[in-house]
């Protein structure tokens, strides 16, 4: 993961100010939709919402994806037991990241 995350102490006075041009992280290696991001890019981008990445391991070998649906261009082909860190689950996905890809995963691997 590229950063730690970002703790409630760590905010500053007054919140994060929303102003001058938007410079946006890389998508690829850094975790962030229009409804959800990693809370460590708070002041980065706007979302929705933040979330705490959860550490999970594969009970199973995975492919990590693009988009969730199959057929999507493969990012990894990761092994049973690696770690992951998922920011959401939902419609038999998981998006988050797999050391520093970003992408979605089958949740039944989890």
């Amino acid at each position: 993961m590229a950063s730690s995350p970002t703790r409630i102490a760590d905010t500053p006075p007054g919140g994060f100010p929303l102003a001058g041009p938007s410079n946006h992280p890389d998508p690829r290696t850094h975790a962030y939709r229009q409804d959800l991001a990693d809370v460590a890019l708070a002041g980065r981008v706007i979302a929705s919402h933040y979330a705490v990445p959860l550490p999970l391991s594969l009970k199973e070998a995975a492919t990590l994806l693009a988009e969730p649906r199959p057929g999507s261009v493969k990012l990894a082909d990761l092994p049973a037991g690696f770690e992951v860190r998922i920011l959401d689950r939902r419609g038999g996905w998981a998006w988050g990241y797999a050391g520093a890809t970003v992408g979605y995963l089958p949740a039944s691997a989890l």
